[in-house]
């Protein structure tokens, strides 16, 4: 008799955990540094007022500001033709090693173009981390753990958006902004260190090699320029930004497909409809959380402390159900937290319209975000593992580039779009409430659509 082959599930012990033996180095080495990649994209939004003012750039704040996000589309697309090609182990090494130079550049920055060089740097450095880290989780870790593992890293992401800006700006108050893109680069090379010896496990090159798509790289070259035009063209009415935001929105209809998989503008059944709600969601998300703080602070005169709080509980719900997608409902089918985080998404953007209104409490809008967290935290986790689960291994660079390309240009779309929206209604006088509902129920109509686009998700 033929003894059955050893599965997966045989030979992962039954209590094993990310923070094993085997794995733990590498565990709160990956955590460390993306804890240190959310703290630069999300906490440094106290300091680069600062900064720019200090380096008499404040007419280019926007370009200081959007930088990261516009280089990280570039750098998610190179870093998956790396990741195939080379594996996750160059990938990192060469993320880390560029992190670690734009904060550099930019703490030493004695012009505001030389501080947007640097936060350019690290826009593209981030992705390339990030990509790294998600092929290393699906390569490395056995299939239960990667749940845990990226939920995880979820966490650590987003964490520095609730416990950042308050650091940053102390440490900018009693020492000075460069000190914080210093301290940076100190607690990066320190975390770097740790998983050293979990990298040098990881094989350096594929099997076989893998030739690029002709153009792919210039098309991400062209959406990541694309991107920070429209998000300028977005600023203004007169006929400059109107013809900016056109030429973005052409350039990005031309370039935008041959960086997503075949099937994704189309929601194709599976992974391209995975990678298609990946950014509807971020894009909703993020869309929520630029306007309703604005919108409590300036409509229903809420103190800046007080909108901080639907900051701080998005963050908390957004890890908790990150937490419980990864180990409670670890063994609940994937589509079906995609299909219910979608929907409270969904809910959130209804419940934000009204907040809007006078006979609701100031907090509803605040906690429309709140309520979007925690379904972010569901939805952003289970897509990647449905991906890498039915994914070749030589392809989960490409995947993971994708989806990263998709969570950028969501929220570029999004913003710019609900921007847009908000900019016309203040231009023609319409009353502040109006405004706002109109930019709420333009969210809530691209989310509701995106609930059934969950139902697609299932492989």
């Amino acid at each position: 008799m033929t003894a059955a082959p050893l599965t997966e599930e045989d030979v992962t012990p039954a209590k094993a955990s990310i923070f094993s033996k085997e794995y733990r180095a590498s565990t709160i080495g990956f955590a460390c540094v993306m804890f240190l990649e959310g703290f630069a994209a999300l906490a440094l939004v106290t300091t680069l007022p600062v900064a720019v003012g200090q380096l008499d750039g404040l007419t280019v704040y926007a370009l200081a500001l959007g930088g990261f996000v516009t280089m990280s589309l570039f750098g998610s697309v190179l870093a998956g033709e790396i990741a195939d090609k080379r594996g996750p182990r160059l990938l990192l090494m060469l993320g880390l090693g560029l992190f670690l130079a734009g904060l550099l550049l930019a703490g030493t920055a004695t012009t505001v173009w030389q501080l947007i060089a640097g936060r350019c740097v690290q826009g593209f450095a981030s992705s390339v981390v990030v990509v790294g880290l998600n092929v290393t989780i699906a390569q490395s870790y056995p299939s239960k753990l990667r749940p845990k593992a990226l939920s995880l890293m979820s966490t650590c992401w987003i964490v520095p958006s609730m416990i950042g800006p308050a650091i940053a700006g102390t440490v900018t108050e009693l020492l000075s902004w460069r000190w914080v893109f210093f301290g940076l680069a100190i607690l990066v090379s320190v975390a770097s260190l740790i998983p050293l010896g979990f990298l040098r496990r990881l094989s350096p090159v594929a099997d076989e090699e893998r030739s690029t798509p002709p153009g792919l790289v210039r098309a991400a070259a062209i959406v990541a320029v694309a991107a920070g035009i429209l998000h300028f063209g977005a600023s203004g009415l007169d006929f400059l930004h109107l013809a900016f935001a056109a030429v973005g929105v052409i350039a990005l209809m031309i370039s935008v497909p041959r960086l997503l998989p075949e099937g994704t503008l189309r929601a194709a059944r599976g992974i391209p409809a995975a990678i298609l709600l990946r950014g509807l969601a971020s894009g909703i998300y993020f869309a929520l959380e630029s306007y309703i703080p604005l919108m409590l602070i300036n409509q229903r005169q809420i103190s800046v402390t007080a909108a901080g709080i639907s900051f701080t509980g998005a963050t908390l719900l957004w890890a908790g159900a990150a937490w419980l997608q990864g180990h409670p409902w670890s063994e609940v089918p994937r589509h079906k937290l995609v299909l219910l985080g979608s929907v409270v998404i969904a809910g959130s953007s209804v419940i934000a319209v009204f907040g809007v209104l006078g006979i609701a409490p100031p907090m509803t809008a605040s906690a429309a975000l709140i309520v979007a967290g925690f379904g972010m935290g569901l939805v952003l986790p289970s897509l990647t593992v449905l991906a890498f689960d039915h994914c070749p291994p030589e392809d989960q660079g490409r995947y993971s580039a994708a989806m990263q390309v998709s969570q950028g240009l969501g929220s570029v779309v999004m913003i710019g779009a609900a921007g847009a929206l908000f900019n016309v209604g203040t231009a023609v006088g319409y009353p502040g409430a109006l405004v706002y509902g109109v930019v709420f129920a333009f969210v809530t109509l691209v989310a509701l659509p995106a609930c059934l686009l969950a139902l697609r998700t299932r492989i």
